[in-house]
């Protein structure tokens, strides 16, 4: 057994990690001192892109938010079942007409650096968030709030101008801390915008540019220190590559793609070391018109293209069957989702007679539409290193070409990708995917006010009605009402095809089996991480 002075062991430890995450195939195991082993061994989780700022009110990409989710916490979080029970918060308090919401927040909370968590902290935080020089892309889950008053230290009050249903949900947003960011003059380009400091689970120690991210567990957590003592997400853009990770045991998870979980899975090598899950995701993929383009400004001309486009053959011949098909902004099953909406069901010839409509002809028989002496030719583009999207646009590739719409592929590393097309709105059509929260409020996706420089309404898509049922929806607290209301929704955006809703894939997670706590509930599988831990006798990483 190695002895080492626990001054040396940070460093040694930093070094360590290194090595483990890029040369684990070697699957050598160092030990040291055995007080240290408890909470044990390293989760190294992976993923296609890095992350972009771990500020939670900033995050808006899964990787970024993945992180913050482990190293911040907010006022409320989200159980098993689906419900909202209190994270920083003891308990809260509603008034009768729903505009005041008083947070008690519990007192044995501190920051990583040591700090106390305080009223101060979540007031300066929901300030930030409502700062228009912030740029917070989520603000519109904020601008309700009129007042923000600090009773005591652990009493803290919102008083909103108007009911807000979606409130207690939205104070999930990770909290930051005051006395660190109350120095920064730009929080975008602070330090800690790289180097974060919160009060979750994990306590941040290195971030290596398009390489990893490495955390360690936070022996004081106020709920309890995690089972397993290091996260480690590696950025890995090829599945391919991935895979070959996960069998070798450089990598204890990834996202398989449905050929993997079909038939990599299913071989004894694979079920010996890993255990794969299956259920229904909340999420969905799409394919979006930018409305900025002429070419999309014709209602005919988005209807025809999603009428040209077989979903039924993408989710078999990509998803493997893995899929259901998509009409609107709605998790499938839920009651805000209108299984009477049928969306644009496969129809070639109602396509070609609606470019026809819409002026789009092939004057010269060479099988591509013109109009005014100009093709249509138009260029999808999607992120690097998911599988599934880029054999999405080759299919619907092909299948544009049956009604005469030539089409491109471009496929962007992620950063560039929402760097450079979707913040930049610099595209024609693009394929991605939206996560669905519990709360089924629309407003930073759908609302014309989310069409500004970095709101989530990048295809800068506008439906006045549209607008006023989200506000609407926003303060209704009668759950029928809700329900027709979102439906009317699900019904106008259908109407106005400025998406091609694709498919509702299914979450299809593998991890190594040595992983132990993992439990299938309505959240999916990773609302408890920290109660995962791995046996004594399975122990891979000792420290």
């Amino acid at each position: 057994m190695l002895k080492l002075k626990l001054k040396h062991f940070k460093g040694l430890l930093s070094l360590f990690m290194v090595v483990t995450l890029f040369l684990s195939s070697l699957c050598t195991r160092i030990c040291y001192s055995s007080e240290l082993i408890i909470p044990r061994d390293a989760y190294v989780s992976s993923g296609i892109g890095d992350a972009r700022i771990l500020i939670p009110f900033l995050a808006d990409d899964s990787t970024s938010s993945s992180i913050c989710a482990l190293v911040y916490n907010g006022l409320t979080k989200i159980d098993k079942n689906m419900n909202i029970v209190g994270d920083l918060a003891e308990s809260w308090e509603v008034s009768d007409d729903g505009l005041i919401i008083t947070f008690y927040i519990k007192k044995n909370v501190t920051w990583h650096d040591g700090e106390p968590l305080t009223s101060k902290d979540i007031s300066f935080t929901y300030k930030k968030i409502l700062d228009s020089e912030t740029a917070c892309p989520y603000v519109s889950s904020y601008k309700n709030i009129k007042d923000i008053l600090i009773l005591d230290d652990y009493s803290i009050r919102f008083v909103y101008d108007k009911p807000y249903t979606p409130a207690l949900l939205k104070f999930g947003m990770g909290i930051i801390p005051k006395h660190i960011f109350e120095k920064e003059e730009n929080i975008r380009r602070s330090y800690y915008a790289r180097s974060p400091i919160g009060t979750g689970p994990y306590v941040f120690s290195k971030w290596e540019n398009g390489e990893y991210i490495l955390l360690e567990a936070n022996a004081d957590y106020f709920e309890h220190s995690p089972g397993i003592k290091y996260y480690v997400y590696r950025i890995i853009p090829d599945q391919a590559v991935q895979f070959l990770e996960l069998l070798s045991g450089g990598i204890d998870s990834m996202d398989l793609n449905p050929y993997q979980y079909r038939y990599r899975s299913e071989t004894n090598e694979f079920k010996s070391k890993i255990n794969r899950y299956e259920y229904l995701s909340h999420s969905y993929t799409y394919l979006a018109f930018n409305f900025l383009d002429p070419n999309f400004s014709d209602i005919k001309v988005r209807k025809a293209l999603s009428l040209a486009i077989n979903k039924r053959e993408i989710i078999d011949a990509v998803l493997l069957g893995l899929g259901e098909e998509c009409t609107g902004p709605f998790l499938k099953g839920t009651e805000y989702y209108d299984p009477e909406i049928e969306g644009y069901p496969y129809n070639v010839e109602k396509a070609k007679k609606l470019m026809k409509e819409s002026g789009w002809v092939d004057d010269d028989s060479d099988g591509i539409l013109e109009k005014n002496g100009q093709e249509f030719h138009i260029s999808i583009a999607t992120n690097q290193g998911n599988q599934v999207r880029e054999d999405t646009a080759a299919i619907i590739q092909k299948q544009w070409r049956e009604i005469g719409v030539k089409a491109d592929i471009q496929v962007v590393a992620w950063a560039a990708f929402l760097n450079q097309f979707v913040t930049k709105k610099n595209f024609q059509v693009i394929i991605m995917g939206w996560a669905l929260p519990v709360d089924p409020d629309l407003y930073s996706v759908w609302h014309s006010d989310s069409i500004t420089t970095g709101g989530l309404n990048f295809i800068s898509y506008k439906n006045s009605k549209v607008d006023s049922l989200i506000e609407e929806g926003r303060k209704e607290f009668l759950p029928e009402k809700r329900v027709d209301i979102y439906r009317s929704i699900h019904r106008l955006i259908s109407e106005d095809a400025p998406y091609t809703f694709l498919f509702f894939p299914y979450a299809t997670p593998a991890i190594n089996n040595r992983i132990k706590g993992i439990k299938s509930t309505p959240a999916g599988i990773g609302y408890n991480f920290i109660d995962w831990y791995v046996p004594e006798s399975e122990v891979k990483y000792k420290f």
